[in-house]
């Protein structure tokens, strides 16, 4: 997650291999870019038990 980043709020991924993607906080779907499907699983999984953490970030960087 960067400060002062665009809408919708949202986390980058980056994968082991280099590829990257930006998935939406709210409805953790991916806006753009693609990676993997392991790695995209196992982020997707985490971000589901730290959503609330995710979006409280978002605030505070992008206030």
């Amino acid at each position: 997650m960067f400060a002062a980043d665009h809408n919708p709020p949202h986390f980058h991924l980056m994968a082991n291999d280099g590829s990257q993607t930006l998935v939406e906080i709210k409805g953790l779907t991916v806006i753009r870019g693609q990676v993997n499907a392991a790695a995209l699983k196992e982020a997707l999984s985490w971000a589901r038990q730290n959503w609330a953490a995710l979006a409280v970030r978002w605030k505070e960087l992008n206030p």
